[in-house]
């Protein structure tokens, strides 16, 4: 058996840190040598005193298949002239105290549904993609001024067969995709489909970080999930995590009786409060092998973006005293981001950042990490808090409404609603809200249609837009049975008339990262808790009146600054008897009157809802004069579409 080396330049890049195509070399090919098909095999493994290859080519008995080493600093290969595709294989590997350890390919493109381990021998092209509509109107968009509202799932709990098993790739695209269209998400993002030992992980723990899950189906089934979502228009994103693994013996874990992928010091390596061990963001393999990762779900599953999991958890050493900054993170993060920007500019890079660090969305040249978005943590953490507070002591809280603006554009910001918020005890969106069965789901109304019209992008855990009552349950399906009841249905009415009238109105998404896209109308009305502020568009007038009430009281003939004079409509009430409320509404358009107030130069008097948000927008008629008293012609804006 004769061996295909890699050349000289492959070892110096992946050594260097910067061979970022590295699952080319690495893995397992099928290949031509001298009009010989075989099958190449190539691994790291600096520590292996040998390396050899068992499967069920040679009946898992490694004698005569052992791999050559062809770098000092451990790059190992073997060719067999045959075409191995489909068969199982690992690595087993001698270390260097004579201990014999079998592992699982760490560049494998296919595993062994769990609980078997091996790897797979598979080829990973030649799927046939029709996203090619999607992919040139991606690159023509500039996604901070489009809207952007993500679903965010769980493939194996979003639902089940009626028997419990799961559905494949395939089969989910026919049961998913509808459901996403017909509520008007731009986007999903999905917890991790890299190879994980345990369901109970979320895909969170990983061992095959270039291997979909055989949970579900094949490597190309997934490309044909992901395909079938952009041919409808729908952005895929996954969830990504280059910060930690699991340690099950068969995965990176001291893949060669040492410490390869992860820190050689005990401390920065290990990662108690997950059961984990951490990446190595320092050594140049390590990157090699991430940065390439990433690049490798863009290539072979045109990934629209990754939400990159735990990068607090990178940016300080998890295990030291002092919260000491990890150079090595910083570098990689930087890196990483230039790599995947430079190879598609359309790409979302979203960090999950609980920490301050400063210009996480800032480009690396100005001294920033490199991505394009972070969750709003702070925001999330203090309208909920907000939320949970009893209505009547809500005044004593106000700034956990107010302080968010404060820091609104010093990143580009996704406010997320997201899975860590309604597990382990948390309760779900709905069950946080105090009061009374109606009152919660009014609560939660005004909750989404406040996060509908603050300035930043939007995330919501899948089951919220139903109003799953029960937390989640991640060895479960979400409790669809809950359609059967009226205000589950109408809440599910209210979500997805706030998603088309989300993405109707400019005004709500163009400026999302500008100061320019939002104005406090009354930001002090901290007694009856009643917040007023304007939405703004890239067009002069362009803009919408939010007036949102945190306690009970309805007042109607309630005074409202407002920037225009003209009529306005009411296109949103939360509180309308179909989205299951007690039907306070503006029914007709309320009439600007030609005096100052909340200091704005006209005011309208309208019903405010009890725990209810309205949403108003200027109708504009032909002739009107603008602000500035010069003439406008205008159509008339109905609905949200000018007509």
């Amino acid at each position: 058996m004769s061996v295909v080396p890699p050349t000289d330049l492959e070892i110096y890049l992946f050594h260097e840190g910067s061979l970022y195509k590295s699952y080319e070399l690495f893995g397992a090919h099928v290949i031509k040598q001298n009009d010989v098909v075989g099958t190449r095999f190539c691994v790291w493994a600096p520590h292996a005193r040998q390396v050899r290859l068992v499967g069920s080519f040679n009946d898992w008995n490694g004698t005569n298949f052992n791999l050559v080493k062809v770098s000092n600093q451990g790059v190992w290969t073997i060719f067999i002239p045959e075409n191995l595709e489909g068969h199982l294989y690992k690595y087993e590997i001698t270390t260097s105290d004579g201990n014999v350890v079998l592992k699982a390919d760490p560049y494998a493109f296919h595993s062994e549904l769990r609980p078997r381990t091996a790897s797979i021998v598979y080829d990973i092209k030649g799927y046939q993609w029709n996203d090619q509509t999607w992919r040139r109107k991606k690159q023509r968009k500039r996604i901070y001024d489009q809207p952007l509202f993500i679903y965010e799932l769980h493939f194996g709990s979003w639902k089940k067969k009626e028997n419990g098993n799961f559905y494949t790739y395939r089969e989910m695209a026919d049961e998913l995709l509808p459901y996403v269209m017909e509520h008007g998400f731009t986007h999903i993002e999905l917890l991790p489909l890299v190879e994980h030992p345990l369901d109970r992980s979320w895909g969170y723990q990983g061992t095959g970080y270039y291997s979909a899950t055989s949970r579900y189906g094949t490597p190309h089934d997934l490309m044909h999930f992901i395909d079938r979502f952009h041919q409808a228009g729908i952005g895929v994103i996954f969830d990504w995590v280059p910060g930690h693994f699991c340690k099950d013996e068969h995965g990176l874990y001291m893949f060669d009786g040492a410490p390869t992928y992860e820190y050689d010091n005990i401390q920065d390596r290990e990662n108690g409060e997950w059961g984990t061990a951490n990446f190595d963001l320092g050594k140049p393999e390590v990157r090699s092998f991430l940065i390439s990762n990433a690049l490798f779900w863009m290539e072979y599953f045109h990934v629209d973006g990754f939400r990159v999991d735990a990068v607090a958890n990178m940016l300080y050493w998890p295990n030291r005293e002092a919260a000491q900054q990890n150079p090595h993170a910083v570098q990689f993060l930087q890196k990483l981001n230039e790599t995947v920007f430079a190879h598609d500019p359309g790409i979302l890079m979203i960090a999950e950042d609980s920490t301050e660090w400063p210009l996480v969305t800032a480009p690396t040249y100005a001294g920033g990490l490199g991505f394009n978005y972070k969750w709003n943590m702070g925001w999330m953490n203090d309208i909920l808090t907000y939320m949970e507070t009893a209505p009547e002591k809500r005044k004593h809280v106000h700034n956990k409404v107010t302080f968010s603006l404060l820091y609104a554009y010093s990143e580009n910001f996704i406010l997320p609603f997201s899975h860590d918020e309604v597990v382990h005890g948390k309760k779900s969106l709905l069950n946080k809200m105090p009061g009374t069965y109606e009152e919660k789901f009014a609560q939660l109304r005004l909750l989404y249609g406040y996060l509908l019209t603050h300035p930043g992008k939007k995330l919501l855990f899948m089951g919220g837009e139903f109003a799953q009552f029960d937390e989640w349950k991640d060895a479960e399906q979400l409790d669809w049975m809950l359609f059967d009841f009226e205000m589950h249905q109408k809440m599910n009415m209210y979500v997805k008339a706030l998603l088309k009238c989300y993405k109707r109105c400019k005004s709500l998404y163009e400026l999302d990262h500008s100061p320019d896209g939002f104005e406090w109308i009354d930001v002090h009305n901290a007694e009856q808790s009643i917040f007023s502020f304007v939405r703004r568009g890239k067009k002069e007038n362009d803009l919408l009146v939010v007036v949102c009430n945190f306690t009970s009281k309805v007042y109607h003939d309630y005074k409202v600054g407002v920037p225009l004079f003209a009529k306005y409509r009411e296109i949103i009430n939360s509180d309308a008897a179909k989205f299951g409320g007690w039907d306070n509404v503006n029914a007709k358009p309320v009439a600007a009157s030609k005096e100052p107030f909340h200091g704005k130069p006209y005011h309208i008097r309208m019903t405010v809802p009890p725990f209810g948000i309205s949403i108003l927008r200027p109708v504009k008629k032909r002739g009107e004069r603008s602000v500035d008293g010069k003439e406008k012609v205008h159509r008339h804006v109905i609905g949200g579409r000018a007509r």
